[in-house]
């Protein structure tokens, strides 16, 4: 009788651990996701002021329609991949697509800016000021969101790489989910935006 207690008190100890387990991962994925719906925000803010930017623009960079058709495309490559990486983000095929998109888009915007930037009227025009302030306030916010979203992730892949949370991350399909990283050289530059 007293082996009977043991065993069936064993077997509580590792179905409530297993539950312990599981409902930590979930936890932490959850975490994550909400980590990339905050950085979502922060770029889907960014490309909606890119619009404004490039209207604000056309005026004074009549010879530049190559770079305005460059940023515009290059938003649009950004935004479709935004919102594929909303659906799933921690899948390392999507968050690869993102990472590229904005890099392309990065460094686009800092080709734009460069043009900007020989554009004596177009740097003094007061809507040009405001949003290129607002695209500054957002870079930051993209970075601060991008920190949060990576942090989350490194916690939830440690969490799912212990033993014996392992077991239970593989038996319940708990896949390892992707950092958001900077991989061109040209992404790591901050956007300067100096008038």
């Amino acid at each position: 009788m007293i082996g009977m207690l043991v065993l069936l008190g064993l077997v509580a100890a590792v179905v409530l651990t297993c539950i312990g387990i599981y409902n930590t991962l979930v936890t932490l994925r959850n975490r994550y996701k909400n980590g990339y719906s905050q950085i979502d925000v922060q770029l889907k803010r960014r490309n909606d002021l890119i619009p404004n930017l490039v209207e604000t623009a056309k005026g004074y960079l009549k010879h530049e329609r190559e770079t305005l058709d460059a940023v515009v495309k290059a938003r649009n490559q950004a935004v479709q991949a935004g919102q594929k990486a909303a659906g799933n983000p921690g899948n390392s095929t999507v968050m690869q697509g993102l990472m590229g998109a904005e890099a392309e888009l990065s460094g686009i915007l800092g080709r734009f800016l460069a043009v900007v930037e020989s554009y004596p009227d177009l740097k003094a025009n007061q809507t040009m000021l405001q949003l290129m302030e607002e695209l500054s306030s957002t870079e930051n916010k993209i970075g601060f969101a991008r920190q949060a979203y990576n942090d989350a992730v490194m916690e939830y892949n440690i969490a799912r790489e212990k033993f014996p949370n392992a077991l239970i991350a593989g038996a319940f399909d708990f896949k390892e989910a992707t950092l958001f990283e900077i991989t061109a050289p040209e992404e790591k530059k901050a956007v300067t935006v100096s008038f």
